[in-house]
């Protein structure tokens, strides 16, 4: 049995690692952090949630819910550890993410995977009989008419390093698959101290008396709109400053290089207060980008107030800003939805003026980094290996999906398939039904998918290096996927809203119960 190469110790790598050895699969398992850090994380720990908290809803009617029940299905490891790193969050899966790296650290130690702490910066070499299918020439691995059965071992490496890649691999990638990374940039949200608090303005409730998992911050519409003026004038970190090799942020330099995009002149960057960028992944939109769109957006956005009522007045409030626990301990909040990307100094001036937040201390101011993902429709199938090599799979943002929960799903996908071609046999494709496997098939869809075949260790599309994506033709605007309920096939009855989004959950987790029982069968 081949042993797997999994680069990327994040929710997608760690959960590929987790899959193969629950399959007797060895794992090697490379991890660049501490030794080189990225500029969005803050520790070398194995699955750092480097954003929120949060995975969301735990609702099977919300996609997002329905996504945990489909990997709860099908083994899911990283879920498991959230649910024992869990805090309260009302109906969403909230955990304490130090502890959440803890539970995955000790399912390693479990399950004997260790972690090389070591930066890869180059790719594995094609396996022969694929180099002599596709007709490859290369000086330094020459063609040879080996049959597959007749090959030495060749590695299974999936790729799961996230949309930090480092600049040397993220080069070896595009040579080997042919395509330009595509990026957006993505924006954290603050965390303050619990104890500068001001308890005397603030209440505690979810929405719609779902439990007092939240902290709320009310405002009425004079404050709301003293805010909603202090955001849009607020100085920004101009975007290329982030690109600016001199500036205070030299690591997004190593990113842009990565993204292969030119720097933006003076004239077209969008750092003034009226221009609003079009690379911000629309599921994650800063504050401020948000507050551009309306003087009502916020208040229609991350700042509804619907389903709560202060009890200081008894009325429900004309804006609220939440606030979650981050920790077990509750010591430590983080405002929801306000991702941003104002200077420090502007974040302490705006923010304050957050009833409840006058004297806040900032644990962790919120910034902006740049996510790279591939060009997917181009050089990935649907069971995640690379179209220009069989044994060569990408998982996580990398390859196309958004957020934490999806990271894992692909992570998952990518760990049940490399270790089944490290076991000699073919890899899977997750069934349309599913959510899990909608998302999979809407980040590879392509064209030409009909003369695929996807189930085979053998794409019938073999391409050579730095040629796969070139013939491909896609979505021109191919942008990073979460889950949701558009990607799944229509009913054959026609029903709508919340009994469609139900049928549709029964029908997507028959199907996961399905699949779940052949992956085991064949595992047998």
């Amino acid at each position: 049995m081949k042993t797997v190469t999994i680069v990327g110790a994040g929710l997608a790598g760690c959960e590929a690692a987790l899959q193969c050895a629950k399959r007797g699969v060895p794992v090697r398992l490379f991890e660049m952090r501490p030794g080189k850090m990225t500029e969005a994380h803050e520790t070398g720990d194995v699955a750092e949630l480097v954003c929120s908290n949060s995975l969301k809803s735990d609702e099977p009617e919300n996609a997002h819910g329905l996504l945990k029940a489909e990997l709860r299905i099908f083994g899911s490891v990283l879920l498991e550890c959230a649910e024992r790193a869990r805090v309260p969050g009302g109906k969403a899966l909230v955990v304490d993410r130090r502890r959440f790296s803890v539970e995955v650290q000790f399912e390693f130690s479990r399950a004997g995977v260790s972690i090389e702490r070591a930066e890869v910066s180059s790719l594995p070499p094609l396996a022969a009989w694929y180099r002599s299918r596709a007709e490859l020439s290369d000086p330094h691995q020459p063609t040879v008419a080996l049959s597959r059965q007749a090959e030495p071992a060749a590695p299974v490496t999936v790729i799961a390093t996230g949309p930090l890649t480092s600049p040397s691999l993220a080069e070896a990638l595009q040579a080997l698959l042919g395509a330009e990374n595509l990026s957006f940039y993505d924006a954290i949200a603050p965390i303050v101290a619990a104890e500068s608090l001001d308890m005397s303005r603030v209440f505690e409730g979810s929405r719609y008396g779902a439990g007092s998992d939240y902290l709320n911050c009310p405002m009425d519409e004079e404050e709301y709109g003293r805010f909603v003026d202090a955001l849009l004038g607020a100085e920004l970190h101009p975007i290329h400053e982030f690109e600016n090799p001199e500036g205070e942020h030299p690591q997004i330099t190593q990113i842009t290089q990565m993204s292969r995009q030119h720097l933006r002149t003076p004239q077209q960057e969008p750092g003034t207060k009226d221009e609003e960028p079009g690379t911000f992944f629309e599921g994650c939109l800063p504050v401020e980008e948000i507050a551009r769109r309306g003087r009502l957006a916020l208040a229609f956005g991350p700042m509804k107030p619907v389903g709560l009522v202060d009890p200081r007045t008894g009325k429900r409030p004309f804006a609220v800003v939440q606030l979650r626990r981050e920790n077990a301990e509750g010591t430590m909040y983080n405002l929801v939805g306000f991702q941003t990307r104002l200077k420090q100094g502007e974040q302490q001036r705006v923010f304050r003026m957050i009833p409840g937040l006058a004297k806040v201390a900032f644990l962790r101011f919120g910034s902006i980094h740049r996510n790279t993902f591939l060009d997917s429709p181009k050089v990935l199938l649907p069971t995640l290996q690379t179209r220009a090599s069989p044994d060569l799979l990408v998982a996580g943002q990398l390859a196309g999906v958004e957020g934490y929960v999806e990271s894992i799903g692909a992570g998952l996908v990518a760990g049940i398939n490399a270790a089944r071609l490290a076991g000699g046999g073919e890899p899977t494709v997750l069934p349309d039904d599913t959510m899990l496997g909608s998302l999979i098939r809407y980040i590879t869809a392509s064209a030409s998918d009909s003369s695929l075949e996807c189930g085979s260790a053998a794409p019938a599309l073999a391409l050579p290096p730095g040629k796969a994506a070139a013939s491909l033709p896609h979505s021109k605007a191919f942008q990073p996927m979460n889950a949701n309920y558009g990607l799944l096939p229509p009913l054959a009855e026609r029903l709508r809203g919340r009994d469609k989004r139900r049928a549709m959950a029964e029908r997507a987790l028959s199907a996961a119960r399905g699949f779940a029982l052949t992956v085991a069968e064949n595992r047998a």
